[in-house]
């Protein structure tokens, strides 16, 4: 595990990319040193570069990824066979990368990290023959193909020519097969997940050409035809277009057409298909199926659609795309025959749609046992849109009581206000009247214009009693307001019934299994989820017991605790006396389980509905391995250091979990993963918004209490608009374009006696989010962002002992790897004392020794393109001027003078695929050109930034007062903050 290295290193050359309409770009290479050409194409996922490359049906395009960071977690070994299909890869695919070209903004060279990495991206694409460009402005480019449509491009090695550009033409992919069950048929394009899908289901498959006549098969040779996806325009294959139609009307078997399959279906029943202007390719599309009503996260990859208004007589619609309204699936009212426009088999992507492979086969196997199969309609799993409107009708309530969180406490701070806030705003837009119960005079939610009435009361369950029974309110939120809100909730379960009082979002029985350490478990168990082995115990005595079962180390954590309360690593049995002594001072129940110390930490924010719409809406990676409570480890979104079947492992897992909880709205699930396999186990579900929630709302663009907020009231996801593009809606999974850095602020030093050392109780009272292109700009950014006087990754001169800091983390952790790198400890070394991914190392080493090679130069000598490169790496003026022995304002004027300034670029949850009507910006460096325009003045209002003691959400609420007064006085308004 850890980063790798190629033998042989690949001196980078410059390369440009040239598009037809005669705009270019300025790079670097990291592939093959040749020139090539192709339709430019843009694709939105944040994860599976291999898959995608290699993907038949980016057949000769030039594909632009959007999400910035590539190469991170490098290539898997190019020998291994698949377990199930030992002539095929097991990693990819198909045998071979498909694309003509790759570009990208950023590339991590040979710093790559994953336990089945045997090589760099880069390598792979040398291999292969494959141009790759990097350090090109990609949101730019998606931008530019948004507006235009797809376009021809070339990208051009230094001193080459290339020949003229030609879109996919004729050749394609498909396919047929049998189970006894269905056939294939299929070209020189190997994509293999549909064929592992089938396989994995017990089905022989037959793959045949793509022109070949199959039709007098049927019946005989294979029980259902299955037609695969592939490159191209549909329109150009007449005979496979003319083989489909014979099979239909001879009727022999069921029928089931996937991407392009989908389209020659289609053409084959006598509907036309048309070109898209820049098709639809990601992984989060989201797709709404007309006979259920459910909407499903999808993987796609096509640049051609059919057209819905051509279908004849006896077809109708099946999926429909919930963004821009296209046609993503048809059926047949009388035959088993329908199709997709989607990949059920989704790779790279969400497996969410995989179940049409087993609807499929059912109806293979039907038709095997009665003929009338065949002159029935395919059916599907869910009920139908009617039925499940009934079950889950829309709540219908006038007046509604939320529950605040009280007093900021360490973990539980500013977070509760802004999602308590959302909540209202939420509930006003619905017309329904508010009323709320904090006590804490110096929030937003309690200010002037948000509830209609506002009780400063202690929340507790005897206040918000006398409350209700005053008010009389229709309903409650208690998932709003942090731990507090939530222990009130459980306290008056068996009464709000009789008082009257629906209780919205998540059940309270949800609550409290996820809440009671041995009642998650027992769940999780129920379902085949892995936890950590592990025990309740409620005296000190049966911890001693249970732990000889479950043997050391192992952590402690107390039940119904806020911000890790009362939790520790117990390494013997004196260890374990002192921390139940300390857990059971919190709490009546403790679980003692299996120490994962070390592993990754991940965690997924996840929405649900009423009616089982459920998506992942942000993940994210802690920089530290577990063992630090994930309110004082820094914190990476979206995780750089996962591969596709790693990332949509846990997802899957995600949406499972919480659809077996039956959560409604908003709740975060926590990982531990294991760095050397795929062996995960689950810490924990918060069944509420969380600290975590804040932070990825923020880290997203994605509304989460707001939307969680109108799901309480049963309103399903796929009718909730996205408030940024105004055109698509709130059930999709937010691609991002920038990576983001949350890092914790401690004020340990004002206290005496008080140990700085971090461990799974949080102590951080505050935190930072910074938003950059790479990771090195945004985790400068942050550092700096914690505290005026640090100026970035740099060596410090903070009295420490580098070992002991390295080994046993504190609030100091950051510096001492600075400085260990400044001492010449190697990546590896620091791995082995603090388990960091070396990913992240790698790029901490990057940083440090860009530093040392600036500190030979000066502000007179300093090249142009290594001040270009410095502030593209996050370093600030002040910082250059250090090692370059002058001044902030020396410095700026020569930045200045070369040209050297940031750019505006937005946070539009879509990766620039659709235009977006958000405020919400970041500046970077690693950008060709702004979002927005600034032709209007305004008023600049300065936030308090990070919370700390003496400095809180009492600074939101003067910050926003302003804002508020400014914005009625008819004067636009600009808030700068971090926290």
């Amino acid at each position: 595990m850890g980063s790798s290295h190629d033998a042989t290193s690949h001196a980078q050359k410059c390369m440009i990319l040239e598009l037809e309409d005669g705009f270019v770009c300025h790079g670097l290479s990291f592939g093959a040193d040749r020139s090539i050409s192709g339709e430019l194409v843009f694709q939105t996922g944040m994860v599976g570069y291999p898959e995608s490359v290699t993907d038949p049906s980016y057949r000769g395009q030039i594909l632009v990824v959007t999400f910035p960071l590539v190469g991170n977690y490098g290539v898997p070994s190019r020998e291994t066979r698949d377990a199930l299909l030992s002539a095929l890869p097991a990693h990819f695919e198909a045998s071979e990368i498909h694309i003509a070209g790759l570009v990208v903004a950023s590339y991590s060279g040979e710093d790559f990290s994953h336990h089945l990495a045997t090589s760099s991206l880069g390598t792979w694409l040398r291999e292969q023959n494959v141009p790759a460009i990097h350090g090109v402005d990609t949101r730019a480019l998606t931008k530019r193909i948004r507006n235009q449509g797809s376009m021809l491009g070339k990208l051009l090695a230094e001193r080459s020519d290339v020949r003229e550009p030609k879109t996919n033409g004729n050749t394609v992919s498909s396919n047929n097969s049998r189970q006894g069950v269905s056939v294939h048929w299929r070209d020189i394009y190997d994509d293999i997940d549909w064929l592992r899908c089938l396989v994995l289901r017990g089905v022989e498959v037959l793959v045949v050409p793509w022109d070949f006549d199959f039709p007098p098969l049927a019946g005989k040779d294979y029980d259902g035809l299955f037609i695969s996806n592939g490159p191209g325009d549909p329109a150009l294959l007449g005979n496979t277009i003319s083989h489909i139609a014979t099979a239909m009307a001879d009727g022999r078997t069921p029928i089931f057409g996937i991407c392009l399959g989908h389209q020659l279906l289609a053409r084959a029943a006598g509907a036309s298909t048309l070109k898209m202007k820049f098709g639809n390719r990601g992984h989060n599309i989201p797709c709404t199926n007309k006979l259920n009503g459910k909407c499903y996260i999808t993987s796609q990859n096509h640049g051609y659609a059919v057209d819905a208004m051509s279908l004849p007589d006896g077809w109708e619609e099946l999926f429909v795309n919930a963004n821009d309204e296209s046609n993503e699936g048809i059926r047949h009212r009388h035959r088993p025959y329908f199709s997709v426009q989607f990949h059920p088999e989704s790779t790279p992507g969400p497996r969410d749609t995989e179940f049409l492979f087993d609807v499929f086969i059912d109806t293979i196997s039907k038709s095997l046992s009665t003929v009338e199969t065949l002159l029935q309609p395919v059916a599907f799993p869910g009920g139908t849109a009617d039925e499940n409107e009934s079950l889950h009708p829309r709540v219908i309530v006038k007046k509604v009581l939320v529950l605040g969180s009280g007093g900021l406490s360490i973990g539980q701070a500013g977070e509760f206000d802004y999602s308590g806030s959302q909540a209202i705003k939420a509930l006003k837009q619905e017309g329904i009247y508010t009323i709320l119960i904090n006590p804490n005079i110096a929030t937003i939610q309690t200010s002037k214009g948000l509830a209609d009435k506002v009780y400063f009361l202690p929340v507790t369950a005897d206040f918000v009693r006398k409350v209700i029974r005053h008010e009389r309110p229709d309903a409650i939120y208690v998932t709003f307001g942090g731990q507090t809100a939530l222990q009130v909730g459980i306290q008056l379960k068996d009464e709000f019934e009789e008082l009257g009082v629906q209780v919205l979002g998540t059940p309270i029985d949800t609550i409290i299994t996820t809440e009671d350490r041995e009642l998650f478990a027992r769940s999780m168990e129920s379902i085949g989820e892995k936890c950590a082995k592990s025990a309740s115990a409620s005296s000190v005595e049966e911890g001693l017991r249970v732990v000889k079962d479950i043997g050391f180390p192992v952590i402690v954590r107390a039940a119904y605790a806020l911000g890790g309360l009362g939790s520790g690593f117990a390494y013997n049995e004196k260890d374990l006396v002192d921390l139940c002594n300390k857990a059971f001072a919190a709490s009546p129940q403790i679980l003692i389980e299996r120490s994962m110390k070390g592993w990754k930490e991940i965690e997924y924010e996840v929405v649900r509905d009423a009616r089982d719409n459920c998506i992942t809406v942000c993940n994210m990676e802690n920089f530290d391995p577990l063992g630090i409570h994930t309110g004082d480890s820094i914190v990476v979104a979206p995780s750089q250091t996962l591969s596709d079947e790693d990332y949509n492992m846990l997802r899957t897992t995600a949406v499972n979990v919480i659809r077996h909880l039956g959560v409604v709205g908003e709740c975060n699930i926590q990982y531990a993963l294991n760095p050397f396999s795929k062996e995960y186990c689950i810490i924990e579900v918060n069944a509420r918004l969380s600290r975590s929630s804040a932070l990825a709302s923020k880290a997203t663009g994605y509304p989460l209490a707001f939307v969680a907020a109108k799901l309480g009231l049963g309103i399903p996801l796929n009718e909730i608009s996205n408030t940024v593009t105004k055109v698509t809606c709130a059930c999709f999974e937010p691609s991002l374009d920038y990576v983001v850095v949350k890092i914790p602020r401690w004020d340990l030093k004002k206290f005496t006696r008080v140990s700085t050392q971090l461990n799974s109780s949080m102590k951080s009272v505050g935190e930072v989010m910074s938003i950059g292109r790479t990771f090195e700009e945004a985790i400068q950014k942050a550092i700096r962002a914690i505290d005026f006087h640090n100026l970035g990754f740099n060596e410090t001169n903070a009295l420490m002992s580098i070992d002991n800091e390295l080994q046993t983390p504190s609030d100091q952790r950051l510096f001492a790897i600075a400085n260990a790198m400044h001492s010449g400890y190697s990546v590896d070394k620091i791995w082995e004392m603090t388990q960091i991914d070396k990913w992240f190392l790698s790029k901490l080493k990057g940083l440090s020794d860009f530093g040392r090679q600036m500190s030979t130069y000066t502000t007179s000598t300093v090249p142009q393109n290594l001040i270009r490169k410095a502030k593209q790496l996050g370093f600030c003026d002040r910082q250059l001027a250090k090692f370059w022995s002058s001044t902030e304002l020396a410095v700026r004027r020569v930045r200045i003078e070369a040209g050297i300034t940031p750019v505006v670029k937005q946070i539009d949850t879509v990766a620039a695929e659709f235009p977006a009507y958000t405020n919400y910006l970041y500046l970077t460096y690693n950008g060709e050109e702004n979002d927005v325009e600034f032709e209007d003045q305004g008023v600049m209002v300065l936030g308090s930034g990070v919370y700390r003691i003496g400095s809180s959400v009492e600074f939101d609420w003067c910050s926003v007062r302003a804002i508020r007064t400014l914005r009625a006085q008819g004067f636009k308004t600009v808030m700068v903050n971090v926290s």
